[in-house]
């Protein structure tokens, strides 16, 4: 088994007999051990989690204003520029 495949880290749970009792029973049906199957629904999970947080949808009328937003970005502010200057002259120094 390569390095970069070996299971080297732990994670560890407290359940309740009827938690473990029904995560054995579900494994069972899926005709996996209990550690596999509570890896993969970690994993699972865990993608969802991620991708929830990471992707952003819109509906079609956000799209739409985010798509104008980006061919057609608004002139910056006085204030942006002013900021940009600022934040020019500081990196430099």
């Amino acid at each position: 088994m390569s390095t970069a495949l070996r299971k080297t880290e732990r994670i560890e749970a407290r359940v309740t007999r009827q938690q473990k009792a029904r995560i054995e029973r579900a494994a069972h049906l899926r005709g996996t051990s209990v550690t596999e199957f509570v890896v993969m629904s970690a994993q699972d999970a865990a993608a969802r989690t991620l991708r929830e947080h990471e992707v952003l949808v819109l509906n079609e009328q956000a799209s739409k204003v985010f798509i104008d937003a980006l061919l057609n970005p608004p002139k910056p502010s006085a204030k942006a520029l002013a900021a940009v200057k600022h934040y020019r002259e500081t990196i430099r120094s």
